[in-house]
């Protein structure tokens, strides 16, 4: 069994999301759909979007303030910022780089990660190690997307899905009280071609892409292999920490869509009532999900100090990370 020595906590959490309301009733008067036929098939009853002229950092950077305000916390000795995003303003600079400008953080590495929805999960792994190595002492992890930007709204399939949203976490150094209790990463990479935003290349295995830079999805094929992928993970995650599923209190899965969490529950035998979700009033926001769940339980009162938690991203790619976690801030003003 792999044992993972961290030295890393997870101290603070803040969240951000737009002010606009994209509602299942709008969205009945832009494509042909309903509103029972969107809550049946996905659970979701409407989505944030960004302004026109708010783009990813605005709401990183908005997210990243939250979480200053919520912990009384300080990022100007941050030394290392990541940034997960599959919709950055520009292809270059960074988002990051971006946060480190806003912020005024004197010396620090910048750089965005792309691991789509798995994002947020795969950037709180690199900053665990970054930290657990001892080559970093505070890490600014944010998951953050404008996802409305690259959403086809003439596309009933995938239109209903979306939203824009982001959360941002600080991982610092802390030898004696480690959050991070395990982690477990898969790929399979010949999955690519079933959901996806066309760039420069035109063609994937030799097969044309469409949707001239929006999003397209194959939603059965990534259902039927987030259905069988994720259950099996959950438990290789718990297995590497010498835990149980049944010692998890809460479970926090990528918002993907409410139908594809109630499957991974069931053919994990683990109970819904402890699985926490964003997606019915945000919408799949991709490597923002996870954080705006997880600030969702804390704010509510169902996350409380010292809780076990499992998170588990999952997406484009087709990639997937999942980690045991304690929930041990401890230090909230």
């Amino acid at each position: 069994m792999m044992t993972l020595r961290s030295q890393a906590r997870i101290t603070a959490i803040g969240t951000y999301v737009p002010d606009r309301r994209l509602t299942n009733a709008d969205l009945e008067k832009m494509v042909d759909t309903s509103d029972e036929w969107i809550l049946q098939r996905t659970g979701i009853h409407e989505r944030r979007i960004a302004s026109e002229k708010q783009f990813t950092s605005h709401l990183a950077i908005a997210a990243v303030e939250n979480m200053i305000k919520q912990y009384d916390k300080s990022v100007e000795d941050v030394d290392m910022i990541l940034v997960a995003t599959s919709t950055p303003d520009y292809p270059f600079p960074s988002v990051a780089s971006q946060l480190q400008a806003h912020f005024g953080i004197e010396q620090t590495g910048a750089m965005d990660l792309s691991a789509t929805c798995a994002g947020f999960t795969y950037a709180l792994h690199t900053a665990n190690a970054l930290v657990s190595s001892g080559m970093h002492r505070k890490v600014l992890v944010v998951g953050a997307e404008t996802l409305s930007k690259v959403t086809d709204y003439t596309d009933r399939t995938t239109c209903i899905l979306f939203g824009d949203g982001a959360g941002a976490v600080l991982v610092e150094y802390d030898e004696a009280n480690p959050s991070f209790r395990s982690v477990y990463l898969g790929t399979k990479g010949d999955g690519g071609i079933h959901v996806y935003r066309s760039g420069l290349a035109k063609t994937m295995a030799d097969r044309e892409l469409t949707g001239d830079g929006c999003i397209v999805q194959n939603g059965r094929e990534v259902y039927k292999w987030v259905a069988t992928t994720i259950p099996r993970g959950m438990k290789e995650v718990v297995h590497r920490a010498d835990a149980t599923l049944e010692e998890v209190d809460w479970f926090i899965p990528h918002s993907a869509n409410l139908r594809m969490i109630e499957s991974v529950c069931e053919k994990s035998e683990f109970p819904i009532e402890k699985t926490l979700y964003s997606l019915e009033y945000y919408g799949n926001t991709s490597a923002a999900t996870i954080p705006l769940a997880l600030d969702k339980g804390i704010r509510e009162g169902s996350v409380k100090e010292g809780d076990t938690l499992l998170l588990y991203g999952f997406g484009g790619g087709l990639v997937h990370a999942g980690m045991l976690i304690t929930w041990n801030p401890s230090n909230r003003s």
